[in-house]
Parts: C-alpha cells; structure tokens; sequence
C-alpha cells in the first residue's frame, strides 16, 4: 500500500472506532472492535474488520448490523475526513484474534506435554543423583 493509503486506513480505524462506540445505536453491535482497515488504491473502497465479542451467532447478527449501517458509517466519516470521494465501507470479521487464541491453545498444550516429560528428570538433579546417558 501507498503512504496516503496507510494513513487513510489509520485514520479510518480510528474514525470508525468512534463511530461505533458513541454514534451507533444498534444494539445488535454489542462489543466490537476494529482491528483493521484496508484501501483500495484509487481510496474509493474500504474494508473493514471487526472483532465482536459473543457467540457466533452474537457475530453474525453484529456483522450484518454493521454492514447495513455501513451507509450511515460513510456518511459521518466524509463529515469528518477531507476526501473529494468519502470511501464505500464494507464491514468483515476478523479472524485473527480467534486464530491467535488457537495458537495460545496449542502453545500451552506442548508447554504442558514438554513439562511433564521434563518433570521427572529435574527431581532427579535435585536429589543429587547424575543423569542417565
């Protein structure tokens, strides 16, 4: 991405955040965060991508909120940025944050299993006696 097409992206990060959190009253919405924002080259088009806190059904029904108040979202972002073309926002959810508490999962799994095979040997250091070889 361009340097004005990264600044815009923060900027719409932040904007959209505030928007979400104090302007938009659906309550479908509940917990979300934005975690992302991504241009188009020509700054016409905007994705968006959401974390929502909530069952997946709780997601759903906050995705589908966002993408219908996405008009509304558009239309206080082109009162706020200085843009000749306010840019068309399209609302995702975002997969990483469940990907990363996936990898948290797996990480401590083999944390455990690596303890436990390790566990019997540093009882043996400590009682004095010399590792087998």
């Amino acid at each position: 991405m361009s340097y004005r097409s990264d600044r815009l992206a923060h900027e719409l990060k932040v904007q959209i955040s505030l928007i979400l959190s104090r302007e938009m009253r659906d309550p479908r919405i509940g917990l979300t965060t934005v975690t992302d924002a991504r241009v188009s080259p020509d700054l016409r088009y905007a994705r968006v991508f959401v974390s929502v806190f909530g069952s997946p059904d709780d997601q759903k029904q906050a995705l589908a909120a966002l993408n219908q108040g996405a008009g509304f979202v558009r239309r206080l972002l082109s009162s706020r940025l200085r843009l000749r073309h306010s840019p068309e926002v399209t609302f995702e959810f975002d997969q990483s944050v469940q990907h990363g508490a996936r990898m948290e999962e797996i990480l401590n799994e083999v944390k455990k299993e690596t303890s436990d095979f390790t566990a019997p040997r540093d009882e043996e250091q400590k009682l004095g006696d010399a590792p087998e070889r």
